[in-house]
């Protein structure tokens, strides 16, 4: 048996501890005793980026990624994303933007060397109340997968995003035509009933965790405002 090696820890501010480990050729981040992601359960994360972009009719979307992560979604974005398109990730955790340019450095390529990419290390919430009061521009495409879902909240705080109060506020935060789109483990009826609620139009899709119809299930909420 292979045994797992401790690389790295971080703490979520608020919360609990994340640590990435090395299983032979794959990278884990752990939060306490249950993965959070990995390297072999990659593919969701990137048709986050690239289902999202497909849904958007101009050619120079302005993306707001919540959660690095280990990077999948970013570096799918900036592979569809044309010269005009511009993508901020809002990560909270500053650790894990070292891990992407240490231990995880082979993953990350030159995707935070890219122009057409900005880290902000904050909370996704203050970037969505940026545009809200006008700050900066509206986005195009709010990409949430900072927890495990709208029922598997890793970060104390982040509940609000999937409140109804919270999920208007991003709706407001869309330019006209723009897309929500919400990564989760697993189906969340009630979930999707508030982003009704909240006056989008949705599209729930499911896709496998890895490549060729393999891997866990996890769903997507495209929710665009009309």
């Amino acid at each position: 048996m292979i045994p797992r090696e401790t690389l790295a820890t971080a703490t979520i501010p608020g919360g609990e501890t994340l640590t990435l480990v090395r299983h032979g050729t794959d990278h884990v981040v752990m939060l306490g005793r249950d993965e959070l992601m990995g390297t072999r359960m990659r593919f969701s994360e990137e048709q986050l980026a690239e289902l999202t972009l497909a849904e958007l009719e101009t050619d120079a979307p302005r993306l707001l990624v919540g959660g690095y992560g280990m990077g999948f979604t970013l570096r799918a974005a900036l592979a569809k994303l044309g010269p005009k398109g511009r993508v901020t990730v809002a990560e909270i955790v500053p650790e894990i933007i070292e891990w992407a340019q240490g231990p995880l450095a082979h993953l990350t390529g030159n995707a935070l060397d890219d122009p057409r990419a900005t880290v902000e290390l904050c909370d996704v919430a203050a970037l969505i109340d940026d545009a809200l009061d006008g700050t900066t521009p509206k986005w195009d495409a709010i990409l949430l997968d900072v927890d495990n879902g709208p029922d598997g909240i890793v970060r104390t705080g982040n509940e609000r995003l999937y409140t109804r109060t919270g999920l208007a506020r991003a709706r407001d935060a869309l330019s006209l035509g723009g897309v929500l789109a919400v990564w989760s483990a697993a189906p969340d009826p009630k979930f999707a009933r508030r982003l009704k609620d909240a006056g989008f139009t949705v599209d729930e899709r499911t896709v496998r965790a890895r490549p060729n119809n393999k891997g866990p299930r996890h769903t997507i909420w495209f929710a665009r405002r009309p």
